[in-house]
């Protein structure tokens, strides 16, 4: 049995022989509770022998009951159930064999129900004595040391808040003075967990700060995940005025199993800031798009390719391609798949999505059923500066990689887009843009043969990915500042790179399901656009800092090609809900795939002679939008 190992342990034998005496000592105090003066008449009869029978039952009782595995520095409910069930266990094995002895002459017929309260008390009592114990005597022990422990106020009156109350109450070290909690909810206002009090609700704060405290709170610290968005907004100006700090405690299901666990307060990150509520996905439909499949991902080692390479790996394809222009990202990302996923037939390709021979040659011989298009040249000043590049990459990359899934009969093709596709105002979104338009009409023309399908999914900037503002910001604070804004006014759509993967693998699932979906463009729901400058600022605070006084905050004026405000949706382009909540359809105009064919040939030849002039004329004819005073009349209307 596994408690015997554990019983060779000191602390459990010592237990264990505490329990059994407790039996012997409860049989006897028993029968005196029940006949008090009485009690001699008993012991020539049945005392001795019934209490060696009692002691003997307890002892087998206990021996094998799960008794000894709890803590007594941790006495919990739990462990009053388990001695509740080994000490009625005692008494039903019990009275039997003493029918047997004495055929229950002269018993009390209330012996049994009082022998049973009384070693409950006997074994439970020293446990929850010596916990009370070590918790007032660490309590004092802190006090008399002059341990600086930081004065701390609760958001969140849940199970999280509770798990963090104990924890922090049993640790000699903790940081953290609690001095009380709010609900956001206002069920338990007026009420305490462990000792401390529920204080009010969210909209209570400021006054409960200014009015209601003894000691005023250096940090508020949220313990509930579902807070997020707005309340955390909220909360971090409350926290900003007051002069404390906000923090966050991990997810329940982040902390590793054992009894050392500590519940780290880490600081509110920028996506909580940002915060959107985390739309409802139909996992089962994502499993099932790429289960047992064959899959392909290019642009494998960016900020998409590779968080889609780990959450497909995740799901289980048959075999997962990885193909990236990258040496190093290619490497970096395949050794990351290798350790989390060891058993997953996965094979690294490196190669160009430029070179088409390359490309063909790949999906051929790999024959994946399903290819993800994330490569691409997204940096929006480099790509300014470098048109024929951005065109090689992004537009005939992407036919190259289109037109190979449609001779090898690949079964789905995603091709990732951007919000700067959407009335580009620059290189890079126009390119973007015309690689929809190829593969929207592709998409409707391959349908009318049930040939590949061809799915594209537009989002805005993803939080922390290579060149984008957020770790632009940090390395700028870490280096002292200034912090770089491009105009005050300046708003971006946000969203985190898992949940934007999320959705991607959601609209390929809903994409290759619904016939409905020709042509059209899956969008995903941003939430509102941020303010850039209200972002420098935020990450400015969350160092602990101010803006404007610790840091910089310096206006530069517009980088070449950006916009003020980006979009998610053309003026004409009229959205359409889908079944899932964070996605919804767009139909922009589509042109002839003859015509966009053979107008991406003609692009082809002026950026490979490196004709930028050509180029940039090329791409105002097929996308109006882009730079559209001097379009031509007779342009292709993408």
């Amino acid at each position: 049995m596994a408690i015997i190992p554990l019983l060779r342990r000191n602390r459990a034998r010592i237990a264990y022989m505490h329990d059994v005496s407790m039996a012997a000592i409860s049989f006897p105090l028993s029968l005196y509770l029940r006949v008090g003066g009485d009690m001699h008449y008993f012991v020539a009869s049945f005392l001795t022998e019934g209490m060696i029978i009692f002691t003997g039952v307890a002892a087998g009782v206990f021996w094998f009951a799960n008794m000894y595995r709890g803590v007594w520095r941790y006495a919990s409910l739990n462990d009053l159930m388990a001695i509740t069930k080994a000490v009625s266990l005692v008494i039903l094995i019990f009275l039997p064999l003493l029918f047997l002895t004495s055929r229950l002459q002269d018993v009390p017929r209330s012996l049994p129900l009082i022998n049973w309260f009384v070693l409950l008390v006997l074994l439970g009592g020293p446990r929850f004595l010596y916990r009370i114990f070590k918790d007032r005597r660490l309590e004092h022990v802190l006090e008399a040391s002059g341990v600086n422990r930081v004065p701390a106020l609760l958001v969140g009156a849940g199970d999280e808040a509770e798990l963090f109350i104990r924890e922090q109450s049993r640790d000699k070290s903790a940081p953290y003075k609690l001095i009380g909690v709010i609900d956001e909810t206002g069920g338990r206002v007026g009420r305490e967990i462990h000792g401390i009090p529920v204080m009010g609700q969210l909209e209570d704060i400021e006054m409960i700060i200014a009015q209601g405290l003894r000691v005023k709170p250096q940090r508020l610290i949220l313990t509930r995940d579902r807070i997020e968005g707005e309340d955390v907004r909220t909360l971090f100006a409350l926290a900003d005025r007051h002069g404390m700090t906000l923090g966050r405690l991990p997810r329940l299901a982040e902390l590793k199993d054992g009894m050392n666990d500590r519940l780290d307060i880490r600081p509110v990150a920028v996506e909580d800031l940002l915060g959107r509520p985390r739309t409802v996905l139909d996992r089962d439909a994502m499993r099932t798009l790429v289960k047992d499949r064959r899959v392909l991902v290019t642009g494998a080692g960016g900020t998409i390719g590779s968080e889609l390479v780990r959450q497909i790996a995740d799901i289980g394809p048959a075999s997962l391609v990885l193909f990236d222009s990258s040496e190093f990202l290619l490497y970096e990302i395949d050794m990351a798949i290798a350790r989390s996923h060891p058993e997953l037939d996965r094979r690294p390709a490196l190669g160009n999505v430029r070179d088409r021979g390359r490309i063909d040659d790949i999906i051929a011989r790999e024959k994946p059923e399903m290819v993800f298009h994330a490569a691409a040249l997204k940096h929006v000043p480099m790509v300014e500066r470098n048109p024929n590049e951005g065109v090689l990459t992004n537009v005939i990359g992407t036919r190259n990689v289109a037109d190979a899934c449609r001779a090898a009969g690949v079964k789905l093709m995603v091709q990732i887009s951007t919000d700067k596709a959407v009335n580009p105002a620059n290189v890079m979104g126009a390119t973007k843009r015309l690689a929809e338009g190829y593969c929207q009409a592709l998409d409707l023309s391959e349908r009318a043969g049930d040939g590949t399908r061809f799915v594209v999914v537009r989002f805005g900037n993803v939080l922390g990915s290579t060149g984008s503002v957020v770790p632009l910001f940090q390395r700028q604070l870490a280096e002292g500042g200034p912090l770089t804004v491009t105009d005050p006014n300046m708003t971006r759509y946000f969203m985190t790179v898992r949940e934007a993967v999320e959705l991607v693998l959601q609209a390929s699932a809903l994409g290759l399901a619904d016939g409905e979906t020709e042509g059209r463009i899956f969008v995903l729901d941003m939430g509102e656009p941020v303010r850039i400058l209200d972002l420098a600022r935020q990450i400015i605070r969350l160092a602990g800092l101010q803006p404007d006084e610790d840091i910089e905050i310096k206006i530069i004026g517009p980088r070449p090609g950006e916009k003020l405000h980006e979009v998610l949706l053309h003026d004409k382009e009229t959205p359409v809900p889908t079944a899932c909540d964070g996605l919804t359809l767009a139909a922009p105009r589509t042109p002839d795939l003859a015509l966009i064919a053979r107008t991406i040939d003609e692009l082809e030849r002026t950026a490979t002679a490196r004709d930028s002039e050509r180029t940039l004329s090329l791409l105002r004819r097929i996308v109006p939008e882009f730079e559209s005073d001097g379009a031509d009349p007779s342009a292709i209307a993408l």
